[in-house]
């Protein structure tokens, strides 16, 4: 491990094996162990670099509110920083995002992305009559003897994530979770696998397809009965599909 100056942000870095260069992005509100395993997996024929994003694990959190594209800025800094060229770029959920904006903009060999977030999602009548409450409840929020108790009401209206997080990272988090990579995704061109849980509730499987159809290069593999964590819960089936997709880009 090593604390690496990122954008200006401490940033923890386990940096192993040789090769070809694979960064792994994990999700929103976890951390390098997340990728641990694919990382292990993949160190003896690349060169891997697993890293906690800003805001999570051991890394600082930015002293401005970030959005996708801050992310993504500091993804082009660390790879100009290792000096790597064309990175095979593996990402879950909010790491998605990231890779989705990196590759878009620059080189990039191949991306692996599972549980893709970055797509807005249809909103349900729940969701509609939810957004309709809060926006009533705020206007009420900064009236004495109310507004000591605003963190607490806000966070009765926010998702899991949101709930979880505090400060800057919430801020960051809400700026985050509202980007929307759909019009970009035809500027993706490098072959990219997507890989799904079936029941994902998060990323449903129609944010899949949609990334599929408009990527230049793209293949949706399903994970049958599983959620959000598919990659995780089916470790070394995902591996080994992992393996055989980048047969080719092993240095011999």
């Amino acid at each position: 491990m090593a604390q690496v100056i990122i954008k200006g942000v401490n940033t923890e870095i386990e940096e192993t094996g040789s090769g070809h260069a694979v960064i792994l992005l994990h999700g929103w509100g976890q951390n390098i162990s997340m990728m641990e395993p694919i990382q292990r997996a993949l160190e003896k024929d690349f060169h891997v670099f697993n890293l906690d994003f800003p805001c999570f694990g051991k890394s600082d959190t930015p002293t401005e509110v970030w959005g996708v594209e801050d992310y993504k800025d500091f993804l082009r800094e660390l790879v100009v920083k290792y000096d790597l060229q064309d990175p095979i770029l593996i990402g879950h959920s909010f790491g998605c995002r990231v890779a989705i904006r990196y590759a878009a903009e620059y080189p990039v060999r191949k991306m692996v992305l599972t549980g893709a977030a970055g797509i807005k999602p249809k909103q349900s009548l729940a969701v509609k009559s939810k957004i309709v409450a809060y926006k009533t409840v705020k206007h009420f929020l900064d009236l004495p003897g109310i507004n000591h108790y605003s963190d607490q009401i806000k966070s009765m209206f926010g998702s899991e994530d949101y709930k979880n997080a505090d400060g800057i990272t919430r801020q960051i988090f809400v700026k985050c979770v509202n980007d929307d990579v759909s019009e970009i995704l035809d500027k993706v061109t490098c072959p990219t696998l997507l890989i799904f849980g079936s029941k994902d509730e998060a990323t449903p499987v129609w944010m899949g397809k949609m990334m599929e159809e408009k990527m230049k290069d793209a293949a949706l593999i399903l994970f049958e009965e599983d959620d959000h964590y598919a990659y995780f819960h089916q470790i070394v089936r995902f591996n080994q599909i992992v393996n055989v997709f980048l047969q080719n880009d092993k240095e011999k």
